[in-house]
């Protein structure tokens, strides 16, 4: 009998936003038997658009993998609750083996580097402080329990790993062993320095779809190049950077760090530590943090509402 090739994915990397799901994806497409398409972020199980291309299109994305690869995608929405409601329900129809990688990052960085990414692409165009006001989800995508909870109540935590970008960047080759370990890789597995400054939103400029044209075009970058002096290129690429890092007020502080150390809270009992804003980086460089086997999986997000 011949063996049907495989056209799903076995591992989904689902986030979260900004915190180095762009360079696990590279690091492990990169290993040899490990096969991921070519678009990153497919977002297939959590847009509505996506979603109504079907699953031949969805499929036709890992059609060019060997038959004996392990394949695996990436799309950050797929934990971005409350925006994209129906993702769990989609994504355990279709993959309900599928193992899940969730990448964390200390939830208050997350959230200033998601404002500069939304404020690059003219999502956001206010201070930080009434931005959190305005929109909800610089918040809510760094609630990392609250965005775990429908994933464990449906997979179990056996098939969820838990990683840690400030652990990622302090220990690279391990970490990322760590990760081809649990999807079932069992080559060399060797972490690429060239590969690890990747979607950085410090050198993000504000764009629109002109600038984006502009900017993207071969042809009129070298027009720029030889027709517009370096000065004048740098003035203008200036007036499109941020200026500074933004800063978050002592009111906007308190409010967000309120909900994020209740979230912490119930992150910390499934991974039997304790873990708040403050302890944050020290907590999870220090040691590898896994699921406890104490607590049942239904635990998560039942008793705190956010907003």
């Amino acid at each position: 009998m011949i063996q049907e090739k495989q056209t799903l994915p076995d591992f989904v990397i689902i986030g979260s936003m900004k915190s180095a799901t762009t360079t696990i994806y590279e690091q492990l497409r990169k290993l040899d038997g490990i096969y991921m398409p070519e678009l990153k972020e497919p977002n297939f199980f959590s847009d509505d658009a996506q979603y109504a291309r079907g699953a031949d299109w969805y499929k036709g994305l890992f059609e060019s993998a060997e038959r004996d690869d392990i394949l695996g995608e990436a799309s950050t929405h797929y934990t971005k609750l409350p925006t994209y409601p129906k993702t769990v329900e989609r994504l355990y129809e279709s993959l309900p083996n599928a193992k899940l990688i969730y990448v964390m990052r200390h939830p208050i960085e997350r959230l200033i580097s998601q404002y500069i990414h939304e404020w690059s692409c003219n999502n956001i165009k206010v201070d930080i402080n009434q931005a959190i006001e305005q929109h909800s989800e610089l918040v809510n995508y760094s609630c990392y329990a609250r965005q775990l909870g429908p994933f464990i109540e449906r997979y179990g935590r056996d098939k969820i790993l838990p990683v840690f970008f400030e652990r990622l960047r302090a220990y690279p080759q391990s970490e990322l062993e760590r990760i081809a370990q649990f999807i079932g890789y069992t080559g060399k597995v060797t972490w690429q320095d060239d590969l690890s400054k990747t979607n950085v939103s410090s050198e993000r400029l504000r764009t629109n779809p002109v600038t984006r044209f502009l900017i993207g075009n071969p042809v009129l970058k070298f027009l720029r190049r030889v027709l517009v002096p370096r000065a004048l290129r740098n003035a203008v690429k200036s007036r499109l950077q941020m200026k500074k890092r933004p800063i978050l007020s002592e009111a906007s502080l308190r409010k967000i760090q309120h909900i994020l150390n209740r979230d912490l809270e119930e992150l910390g009992y499934l991974l039997g530590t304790e873990i708040t804003v403050d302890n944050y980086r020290d907590c999870v460089v220090e040691d590898t943090l896994d699921w406890s086997t104490k607590q049942n999986d239904t635990a998560v997000g039942g008793e705190h509402a956010y907003s």
